[in-house]
């Protein structure tokens, strides 16, 4: 695990734009992805997350035009999740810029394709993007849903991390669909708990709402901090994300 912390703006797009909602409903237009990611860029952001929410409801690919334009805008790590199926669709990524690759639905539908991306792309390449409720019916108390949160799978949250570190995965996104948008602070238990069973860096994502939430979850385990409506609005900076964690004895770039 990395001593210094990141700090990650994310960037949920549909048709192009990005958007933003609470519990994955109700989405509402932020802005131009590639001017927000021009904006995340100059204010000192470590890496961007690129992540198109409605690919994998909408059955079709990521949007490649706004990935490759974005990518000719940041010279930072790229994510980019939704919509990916298969190897040849993190091929086709990296080629238009992509540095790191999420995937979700189609590794829950077939496990088999996390062992296939890191054989090929190595595991640096490979994030486990994970989209978690919390829920009576699995051991952890945390369930995995896939489509954006809509449909609740059976699988533990915390036994499918494994599994997908085991296959090759390399960094696990970890969303707390019950926080995601509802600015009161990230699921401290539920990072908790990922640190715990994890060998590879942990991002915490999911209820931000202000800078004295950041910190808390680097003490909880994580190892990155992502965020997006905080961002998009304007409510805060990647620098006063940093300051905030600077003052905490926190280390950041």
């Amino acid at each position: 695990m990395g001593v210094v912390t990141r700090v990650i703006p994310c960037l949920d797009v549909a048709a192009g734009r990005v958007v933003k909602g609470v519990n994955f409903e109700n989405l509402r237009e932020m802005g131009d992805p590639v001017e927000l990611a021009r904006r995340y860029f100059e204010q000192g952001a470590d890496e961007l997350t690129f992540l198109d929410v409605t690919a994998t409801v909408d059955e079709r690919a990521t949007t490649y035009d706004v990935v490759r334009r974005t990518a000719e805008e940041v010279f930072i790590p790229l994510t980019v999740g939704g919509g990916v199926r298969s190897v040849d669709d993190v091929g086709r990524l990296q080629s238009v810029g992509a540095d790191k690759v999420g995937v979700n639905s189609a590794a829950i539908a077939r496990p088999a394709l996390l062992d296939e991306i890191a054989d090929r792309f190595g595991a640096q390449a490979l994030v486990l993007s994970l989209d978690v409720k919390r829920s009576p019916r699995t051991p952890s108390g945390f369930v995995v849903t896939t489509h954006g949160g809509k449909k609740e799978t059976d699988l533990d949250a915390l036994a499918w991390a494994r599994e997908a570190i085991e296959r090759g995965a390399g960094e696990l996104l970890v969303n707390s669909i019950d926080a995601d948008g509802t600015k009161a602070g990230f699921d401290l238990e539920l990072v908790g708990l990922m640190r715990e069973l994890s060998t590879v860096p942990v991002i915490a994502s999911g209820g931000a709402g202000d800078v004295a939430h950041f910190a808390p979850a680097v003490r909880a385990g994580a190892d990155a901090v992502l965020a997006a409506s905080v961002f998009h609005s304007g409510q805060m900076t990647i620098g006063d994300v940093k300051q905030a964690l600077r003052a905490d004895g926190i280390e950041t770039r």
